[in-house]
């Protein structure tokens, strides 16, 4: 028996040893330092940088297999890069660190001189900033969150910080403001209780709840944004945009890219329809407006 449990216990302590190798390698990854500009890259290699929305390890489940498929349709290689918290990513957007993006913080005044420009869409449903609650708080307005701590994902947050906290000042309600790094790591300290409410992505809300077994209240909901795009800064040449622009926008059409696209969705429990569409700048209008006029004085 002794012997048995020696194995097990032998057996299972070498499983966590490779499970944590397996993830410090995936950090090393998804986190390193892009190639400098100083620096020799692969031809035909371009850096793809994800804004941090959920963990590198769910961000790289959802994106690595369908770069692949798209480096392997389009004759290019498309390397995923991301950051720990979404202002270390708009930083690396403003040293253009990445030759495609797929963030919706390019818009920001700072960023859009980078030139980044707007080429697909997911054919997702548009997203909308929220205000929310525990279902179980005895928050039931806006009103009340007056003076309370309330829970963002980061200064960086488009409809989960900037938006959100653009409403509050325009309706003169001062409230202690947390953050929690991305979109999850907020949520989490709203389920833990440690925020009262929480400035968050309607539809990434939806989900987290959904998988947490959570039941919110929405205190308030924003104007429509389209979601997120995919973009490109202008170095990258024409026809490599062209082809990775039809490459994507042709995904959802095949049965290849239907099962690629279904498992990826999977892992986050994404809702169908799944794929991106082919977009442009007049899509994203609305952001530009926004960041115009907004009151939010510590966009990040």
């Amino acid at each position: 028996m002794n012997s048995f449990f020696s194995v097990n216990h032998s057996y299972d302590s070498l499983l966590r040893r490779l499970s944590k190798t397996i993830l410090f390698l995936l950090w090393m990854v998804v986190f390193a330092g892009p190639v400098g500009a100083e620096e020799t890259r692969p031809a035909g290699e371009y850096l793809f940088g994800v804004l941090p929305q959920r963990s590198a390890l769910m961000t790289a489940q959802y994106w690595n297999p369908i770069l692949e498929q798209v480096s392997r349709q389009a004759g290019i290689r498309l390397t995923l890069k991301t950051t720990r918290t979404a202002p270390e990513f708009n930083q690396a957007l403003e040293r253009g660190e990445y030759d495609l993006v797929y963030s919706n913080t390019v818009f920001l005044p700072r960023l859009s001189a980078r030139g980044y420009r707007a080429i697909l869409k997911p054919r997702a449903a548009a997203i909308r900033g929220h205000i929310v609650t525990l279902e179980t708080s005895g928050i039931d307005t806006l009103e009340a969150l007056r003076g309370q701590t309330v829970g963002f994902p980061s200064r960086g947050a488009f409809v989960g910080y900037a938006v959100p906290m653009d409403h509050l000042l325009r309706m003169d309600i001062r409230v202690q403001a947390v953050f929690g790094g991305n979109q999850e790591g907020i949520m989490g300290q709203l389920k833990a209780g440690k925020v009262m409410a929480a400035g968050v992505n309607s539809e990434l809300m939806r989900i987290f709840a959904q998988r947490e077994k959570m039941r919110y209240r929405v205190l308030w909901e924003s104007a429509p944004f389209e979601n997120l795009p995919i973009a490109v800064l202008p170095r990258v040449a024409p026809e490599v945009i062209d082809g990775i622009q039809r490459v994507f926008a042709g995904l959802h059409d095949t049965p290849e890219g239907q099962r690629i696209l279904g498992n990826s969705a999977a892992i986050i429990q994404q809702p169908p329809p799944f794929g991106f569409l082919p977009a442009g700048p007049e899509n994203y209008q609305n952001y530009v407006e926004f960041y115009r006029t907004t009151l939010v004085q510590d966009i990040e």
